[in-house]
Formats: C-alpha cells, structure tokens, sequence
C-alpha cells in the first residue's frame, strides 16, 4: 500500500479547499473561545449593571429616610414611624427599578404606585381596620383615601407628639413612596447629570418633612450632615469626579464634602417655618360660658345621679374640668389677653401627648353618665395619652398642655368612654409651701375688685414674706371662718354667681356664707391683690359626708379601682404657682357639714379688728436689683460685680463676628474652592474627549503642573521634558517616554485606544506624585493652590501639524519614526 502525504481536501463544509482538519479544529476552538468571551463578557456587564443599580438604589433609600426622620418627633413613635417609612421607601425604589425593564416601564409603574399608596398604605398604616391584618376592608379603602390628602392637614392642626392612630402616618407614607420612587428614578438614569434632579427631589423632601415638623425636628444636625455627605460623595462618583484608585482627588473630595456639610450646619440659621405655627384650630374657647357658673345647676339637677365612673384612678384623685385665669368683674372665664393666652391655648392633639410632668403613673376609664353633658372632658392629672373606645368621638378634642384640661365641642353625652394614661403630680407638704416663692408669670389684670378683698387679704396675709405660706394662710382662714350653703331649697340663704357683687357680699356683708363658687373666686382675687399667680379650677372631688376629699369613695372591682362621682362631687378650688412644684392646689372652702343658723355669728372678719400687716411687696426683697448694696463681704472672684447688659451683648455678638467673620474662613474656603475646580479640572481632562485627545491632554496638565512648581516650561514637548527634568531635577527618561508617547498619539494618524489613555494618565499622575514630591514643602501648597497655565486657549487641544512647532515633530517623526517605536513602551502602543 502506498501511503499519499498529500493533504486531505477540504469537506464540503469547510468552505475552502486545500484545508486540514488540525487548521478546521483551530477555527472550531477559535470560534467557541471567542463565544465563551462573549457570553462572559455580557455577564460582567449585566453583573456591573445590577450592581451599580443597587449602590445607586440604596443611596436613594438612606437619602430619604434621613428626609423624612423629621417627622419622628411628630409622631412620638419611633417604631411606629420605623414600620411605615421603611417600607414605603423600600417600595418606592423597586417601583423604580422596575422601570430598567422596558416593558414594566411608565403605565405598570403607575399602577404599581396606585398599588402602594390606596391599598398597601392603609393596609400598613390603619391595619386595626383590616381583615385578620392582611386583607383591606371596606373601611381601610375608604379611610386609606380620605387620609392621603387629610392627614397633611391632621399633622399641622394637632400639637406634636400626635401618636400613629387615626390614619396620621399616611403622610408619611406618602412622602417617603413618592420621594423614594423619584429619586430611584433619576438615581438609575444613565447620565450622572440626570442624578441633580434627584438631588433636587431629596431637598424638597426635606423642605416638605420641615414645614410638617416640629421647630427642633429629631437630631436634624445630624440628619442635615449626613445627608449631606451622602448627596456630595453619590453626585461626585456619579459624574465620574470621584474614583478609588485616585487617592489624592477622593481624599479632597471627601474633606470638602465633609467641611460642606458640617460648615452649612453651623453657618444656616437655626429658625424653621413650622406650618403648625401659622395654623389657626377652628375653635374659640371665648364662644363657651363661664365653665364655674354651672357649679349650682350640677348640684341642683344631679346631686345623686352618677354622672362619672372612672376606673383605675389612685385613690382620692380629684378630676377636673376646665381651668380660668381671668376676671372681668362679673365671672372667671379663660384669658384673652395678648399678655397671657395660657389658658385658652386648646390645640387638637393625638392619641400621644407631650408630657414632661413628674410624678405618678397611671391609666383610667373614664364613662360619662347621665347629666354630664358639657363642652369640658373629665381628665386628672397631666395626660400623656388619651384614646376614646369609638374611633368616632376623637374627632373633636382640643387639650391644653399648660393647664392640663381639654375641651370637648360635641359635647359630652352618656356612655362616652375614653381611656386616659397620666402623670399625677406630686403634692408638697405644708413645710415645703411655706418655704416656696412664688413664680413670676405674665397674667390678664383682674377688673372691678371689690376694694374689701385686698383690705382682707393684706390685713390676712399682707406681712408674709413667703409666697406658698401666704396662699396657705388665705386659703386657712376662710375655710375656718366661713360657712357653707349651696343656697338650694332648705338650706341657708346664699346668693348664687361669684361676680364682684357676691364676692364683696361675702366678705363684706353680714354673712360669710357660700360654696365652692364663692369661695374660690374671693381667694384667686385675694392672692392676685397679693401678687400671687391664681386661677381657678372646676372638677370633680371624692367627696366624704363632710366635703373633704376622701379615699373612702374608691372601691374596688377585682384588680381595678372604681370611683362613682355624684353631681354632689363638683367643686372649684384654687392654684397658685410656686417655684420648684408649679400650680399647686388649695382648698378654701369649708367643710360641708358646717351649716349656719340663725344663733351662730355669720359676720365675717373685720379687717380693722385683725391684726394689720405691711403689705407684701410686689418684688422679691432677696431679688430686688434697685435696693442699695452695701459693702461685700467676698474677696477675689466671689465678690459681686455688676456687668452692663448692653455691654454684655456687645461682647457676645463681637465675639461671634471674630469667630464666623475671620479672615481665616475666608482663606480656608477659597483654597477648598481651589482644590475642588483643580480636582473637576484633572477630571475632565482625563475622561472627556477622544483617547487621542485625553493623551495630549495629560502631558498638558504635566507642564502645567512644573510651570505652577516654578519651572520655566517652552518649546516641544521635548524642549518641555528637558526643561522641567533639568530644573525640577527629575529622571529625564520617564520625562522623554511621556513627552515621546504624547507625540506618537498627537502625529501619527493611529486610532488610540481607550486602554492606551488610561495607561498614559496611570503614568501621569506617578510622575504628578514624584514631581510634588520633588519639591519643598511650601514650594508644594504653593503649586498645589496656583492656577497658573490652566486658562490658556490650548488646554486640553492636541498638538497638530498646523503650527510650526508641530510641523517641526512631525517632520521628525515621519523621517526617523524608528527612533519613536522604540522609546516608546511597547505595552502601549505596540500591542498586537
């Protein structure tokens, strides 16, 4: 057999004649190996997409939640708030997302959104009125739409911490969905300049959250700097002025970012634009009557009907009613002064109140009965939440945290049940109110005072230094030389009202008799001719067969305390305010079972037969700045000296002018602002134009760099290397490789590649770091902070063989070009 060395033909198949299988084989594993290449190539980038898409996702997320923590000090509820916002925000940005898919793009994502807002927000948000807490009722749809657009009016009408109950956190909901889905959406847009407006959706988030919020709003310094810092890192990354692998540009970019966001905290003004502030609630306490006029009218009509039932209040606990601070001559109403509206300041509230009072803790049912139906809600204590057992009836309650009383304009009415959560202040012995001052608080002007009660009330207590000691000693005397009648059919004649007539008919007449009415009104105006704080208080006491406040009235039911209070219950007492333990109550009225007679000596004290004392002075002596000083007793930093307050201030606003208008933070922002336009300079120098382009550009930004460190830099890039090599003292080679390569990318006529360019700049930016390195220190800020060379009209242009020098390196490189192939790195340029 004889064996043929010629080559097989070619299959059909191959196409071609005259080729081996081995060179078929080849092809084959050429033609899967450049697939497999593909195929990882495309995974890369689909993996570099989805990554990039959750960084950018997840900066939208953190930017705002730190918007809407504003509202965390509203609601009172962090957890509560917790449970909404996250969500909701979590939402809005997958609804983003889903828009990278082009056929979920726009309509799907506005049904996505309508998804989220009128059915999962209620879901989340009022999920009490949900079926077994998943599935939407009726009410929760219906609810979920009305409060979309009415909880933004329920947040400003109502005084912070308003709870999470009646639908309030859709607002939040709101906020933090849409905001989320818009800044997604410009944070997945394919240009970074396209990100600002995503910036611009976070600032209005925070502008939105500010005017809902509270005037300190919850840690808004840190709040501010961190998003901030967080806007200036995103934004720079995403216009490519931020790269890791650039220390030097991230490092700056990452301190001003830092002296941005702290430096706008400080400087800003603290005041904010509170909606709430400027929102008038649609109530005037001023339409009501009188709340101590209709003292007689419970005792007459309801005397032993049940008109509360309040269970789990601590024994003996009274509860009140309404509090009034003003006398016009005729009644004691609430104040309408522009000096004081303390007691008119009823504001709708939520299930959680602001409470700061100290004291004791406790929960209680309240269940209003027959023959209570008033305008004023029964409360004890100070409240720190209140919810009504029918969604319904919280509707319309105003509650006024300065005399911790509320109003209710429906209107009380059998069967109304309300829980309330409180803080019953603690009571002062006798020894501590005698030792207390007064407080000094702005009050309306008591009109038309009988001149008797402030003959009576400086002949009782007119020589007591003590503010609490003097209220105690006209509270003392009128409830032992007085005598009690409600003036109702068989009792002792007493005229009803507690007007200037009736009061100066009880202390001045021929009978020192009355009730609560009475008597509370003559103490509050005695103490105010005394200069003590008063006001008045209607409500509810315990009362045993002698009128005093007993815990003998609390029963119990199981584990629950339960008082039952009669229309016989109600009585008016009086406050005064003293320093250290606030409004603190005292009872002048006597006991009820002191009844007169015709026998018994009704007339009341005659204030020529007491014992007369100087009157009190309306200034504290201790504090009285007018009086004469004599001579101190301290030596060195414990004698007293007196400090001009004009002076005082003088110095204080000096003193911040010399801090924030220093020269200093002059000269610290103008080089920040250099470093910031150099490092956007260097930026675009490197990324923006063709590779050709970004290649002639670095070596520009070099010889910019040696003429700003001093040198004299002319000529050809060649002229340039040699120049800066010889007076900067730096390696001529590298200097002549960088200036050779600039060449070779500007002369050629070759196509760069984008490889190529970055290479270059990586070479660019070792021989910037060894060329300021090179330099002195000072020499080096120098540089670092010049701007010379950087405005020219060739910046950034690549040399072309229009001008003479480059006719001259052209001309070079076309008759020798061997000399260029070869003192260039061939990783470079050469590559196959």
């Amino acid at each position: 057999m004889i064996l043929s060395t010629r080559t097989p033909a070619a299959t059909p198949a191959s196409g071609k004649s005259g080729t081996s299988w081995a060179d078929s084989a080849k092809s084959a594993i050429r033609l899967v190996e450049k697939e497999g290449r593909a195929v990882s190539r495309t995974t890369h980038d689909s993996w570099g997409r989805i990554h990039s898409n959750l960084v950018n996702l997840s900066v939208a997320a953190a930017l705002m939640l730190l918007a809407v923590s504003n509202l965390i000090d509203v609601y009172g509820d962090i957890v509560g708030w917790l449970f909404t916002a996250t969500p909701a925000t979590l939402l809005g940005c997958l609804i983003a997302l889903a828009g990278t898919k082009p056929s979920l793009r726009l309509w799907w994502q506005l049904v996505f959104l309508a998804l989220a807002q009128f059915i999962i927000g209620p879901i989340v948000t009022m999920n009490d009125t949900t079926i077994g807490h998943i599935l939407p009722s009726a009410q929760t749809l219906s609810n979920g739409w009305q409060q979309t657009f009415g909880s933004f009016k329920y947040l400003i009408s109502i005084a912070p911490p308003i709870g999470t109950a009646d639908g309030s956190l859709m607002a939040l909901w709101t906020i933090a969905l849409w905001g989320a889905f818009l800044t997604g959406l410009f944070a997945l847009a394919g240009s970074g300049e396209l990100s600002l407006l995503g910036a611009l959706v976070v600032f209005a988030a925070f502008a939105a959250t500010a005017l809902l919020g509270t005037a300190t709003g919850w840690q808004r310094a840190a709040a501010g700097i961190a998003a901030t810092l967080i806007l200036i890192v995103w934004l720079s990354a995403r216009c490519q002025l931020l790269q890791i692998e650039r220390w030097l540009s991230s490092l700056t970019i990452l301190v001003l970012a830092i002296a941005l966001s702290i430096g706008a905290c400080l400087l800003l003004p603290q005041h904010r634009t509170i909606l709430r502030n400027r929102y008038e609630p649609p109530i005037s306490p001023y339409d009501y009557t009188s709340p101590l006029s209709t003292l007689r009218s419970y005792v007459s009509d309801h005397k032993d009907d049940t008109v509360l039932t309040v269970r789990g209040l601590p024994a003996g606990t009274p509860v009140r009613l309404a509090v009034m601070d003003r006398f016009d001559g005729n009644v004691w109403n609430l104040s309408d002064s522009a000096e004081s509206r303390d007691s008119a300041n009823y504001r709708r509230v939520g299930t959680t109140i602001a409470n700061e009072t100290a004291g004791k803790q406790f929960t209680a049912t309240f269940t209003v009965g027959e023959g209570l139906t008033d305008a004023w809600l029964p409360l004890s204590g100070s409240v720190s939440s209140l919810t009504f057992a029918n969604r319904k009836d919280a509707g319309s309650f105003y509650y006024n945290t300065d005399t911790s009383s509320a109003l209710y304009p429906a209107r009380t009415s059998p069967g109304l049940t309300y829980t309330e959560t409180g803080m019953i202040p603690s009571t002062p012995s006798n020894e501590d109110i005698d030792k207390a001052e007064v407080a000094s608080i702005s009050q309306p002007q008591a009109q038309d005072v009988p001149g008797s009660v402030g003959k009576l009330a400086t002949a009782i207590a007119g020589g007591e230094s003590k503010g609490g000691k003097a209220a105690r000693a006209l509270a003392s005397r009128l409830n032992s030389e007085g005598w009690f009648s409600h003036g109702l059919e068989g009792d002792y004649p007493s005229l009803p009202g507690h007007g200037n007539y009736r009061i100066d008919k009880l202390l001045a007449g021929t009978a020192m008799v009355g009730d609560s009415e009475q008597y509370a009104s003559a103490m509050a105006l005695m103490a105010r001719e005394l200069g003590l704080p008063s006001r008045v208080v209607l409500g509810f006491t315990p009362k045993d067969k002698s009128g005093q406040a007993s815990d003998s009235r609390t029963s119990k039911e199981g584990s629950q305390t339960v008082v039952r209070f009669t229309g016989n219950d109600i009585e008016a007492w009086v406050e005064i305010k003293l320093e250290d333990y606030g409004w603190v109550a005292f009872h002048p009225t006597p006991k009820e079972t002191k009844v007169p007679d015709d026998n018994q000596n009704l007339t009341p004290p005659n204030p020529q037969t007491l014992v007369r004392q100087p009157p009190v002075p309306l200034t504290d002596p201790l504090r009285d700045e007018q009086q004469a000083h004599g001579k101190s007793s301290l030596a060195g930093d414990e004698a007293s000296r007196d400090v001009n307050p004009f002076w005082r201030q003088v110095g204080f606003i000096a003193s911040r002018i010399a801090i924030w208008g220093s020269p200093l933070w002059a000269l610290l922002l103008t080089c920040a602002a250099i470093a910031l336009f150099k490092a956007i300079w260097l930026s675009r120098a490197r990324r923006r134009g063709s590779p050709r382009t970004r290649i002639t550009a670095g070596w520009f930004v070099l010889a910019t760099l040696a003429r700003q460190s001093g040198a004299t830099v002319r000529g050809t890039r060649r002229d340039q290397a040699r120049a800066i090599s010889q007076q900067l003292h730096i390696d001529a080679t590298d200097l002549s490789a960088l200036s050779n390569e600039a060449d070779y990318a500007a002369f050629s006529g070759r196509n760069m590649q984008d490889e190529q360019a970055e290479a270059y700049w990586d070479e660019v930016e070792h021989m910037r770091t060894r060329l300021l390195a090179s330099l002195p220190k000072l020499r080096r800020w120098r540089a670092g902070l010049s701007l010379k060379g950087m405005f020219t009209r060739e910046s950034f242009k690549p040399w072309k063989p229009s001008n003479q020098q480059g006719v001259k390196q052209w001309l070079i490189m076309m008759m020798r070009p061997q000399r260029f192939r070869t003192s260039m790195p061939t990783r470079l340029f050469w590559r196959k």
